[in-house]
């Protein structure tokens, strides 16, 4: 029994064992005890992670890989105190779930060979939900894997990068070809390991902070003083030397106190 890759979805199985145990093993196994594993496909991944001392829960959207998970995956062969609940299927998607329900407001570390084309969603949601999401580790397309853990200066440097490393240490672990996955993509692929920080909270208005982020990338050529005119900055504000600067020459601290200097001048 085998699972068709389906397009639609994203899927792109990998093949490679070795690749699958360096992502499972990228987990610290630190501070939490519940793992949620995201579009498991035929379980390459998730072998790996059943030898781990967590408890697993995959997210599956696939009905027919659903299917071969139970088949293959069997609590009853497992080997696993079924009392404790050790292995979960859950057929849906994972953008749709209510997470602290999911991990029963514990903490819980995200991991999979994501999706590409709903990868940066899955950071938002883990962005999110960070009060229970102490790491999250995975499989991106090579790009936004690099993005998520550039630092400021580059010019892949942006919001995902900001907003990430707002709450999470980032760390861009290793690169994978498209030669170990079936049907391989056209691109390669990069895996990267996020770990919240002890202090995940901002000393400033979030809906601000994400707001000022947005709207200095969405003009990201542009210096500050130009692309945050909506904020209706004063006169004496634009004179602040951050104000001629662009949007990738800031770090997370500086679009922090970018955004107090901007609370403070009355937005």
């Amino acid at each position: 029994m085998s699972v068709k890759a389906k397009k639609h979805l994203g899927q792109h199985f990998l093949t490679d064992e070795s690749i699958a145990k360096n992502i499972a093993d990228a987990l610290t196994e630190t501070g939490y005890k519940d793992v949620i594993e995201i579009g498991p496909g035929m379980g390459v991944l998730t072998k790996y992670l059943l030898q781990k001392n967590v408890k697993t829960t995959v997210l599956e959207l696939d009905r027919e890989s659903v299917a071969y998970l139970q088949d293959v995956f069997p609590v009853e062969q497992l080997k696993l105190d079924t009392s404790k609940d050790n292995f979960k299927i859950i057929e849906g998607d994972f953008l749709k779930q209510n997470l602290p329900e999911i991990c029963n407001h514990k903490q819980v570390a995200i991991i999979g060979n994501f999706p590409y084309n709903i990868s940066t969603q899955i950071v938002f949601k883990a962005i999110e939900n960070r009060e229970f999401v102490a790491e999250f580790s995975g499989m991106f397309q090579k790009e936004v894997a690099k993005r998520i853990a550039e630092k400021e200066g580059s010019k892949v440097y942006g919001i995902l990068s900001v907003l990430t490393q707002a709450f999470f240490d980032v760390e861009y672990l290793f690169t994978v070809p498209p030669t170990v996955f079936n049907p391989p993509p056209k691109v390669d692929s990069g895996v990267i390991r996020c770990i919240r920080k002890k202090d995940y909270t901002l000393p400033v208005d979030e809906k601000i902070f994400f707001r000022v982020v947005k709207t200095a990338f969405n003009q990201r050529r542009k210096m500050l003083r130009s692309s945050l005119k909506s904020f209706q900055i004063s006169e004496t504000l634009k004179e602040d030397p951050i104000f001629a600067k662009r949007p990738e020459q800031l770090s997370v601290s500086e679009f922090i106190s970018l955004t107090q200097k901007l609370i403070a001048d009355g937005i």
